[in-house]
């Protein structure tokens, strides 16, 4: 299993639970991701996500997404599609 990087964690939400990533990958619907940082490590799948608050099926390079995430994470985490 190989994991590919997609992006960096810009900003977490706390309130609502959601991290703001910046993709330099496609991601989509679907797809498993690792948020991967000094003190984050989380995997789950991508359930929905948005870019400025439309719900969005597939994104990629220089998008901004909205992705809920099941823990907290930081800015500056790496994001990774999980290949199987």
């Amino acid at each position: 299993m190989a994991d590919e990087e997609i992006g960096r964690v810009r900003d977490y939400f706390a309130r609502i639970g959601v991290a703001g990533i910046d993709l330099t990958g496609r991601i989509k619907v679907g797809d498993t991701i690792h948020i991967k940082g000094h003190t984050t490590d989380i995997q789950q799948v991508v359930d929905s996500m948005q870019i400025e608050h439309e719900n969005v099926q597939e994104a990629g390079p220089g998008d901004s997404i909205g992705i809920k995430v099941q823990d907290r994470c930081r800015g500056g985490d790496h994001v990774y599609r999980v290949t199987e």
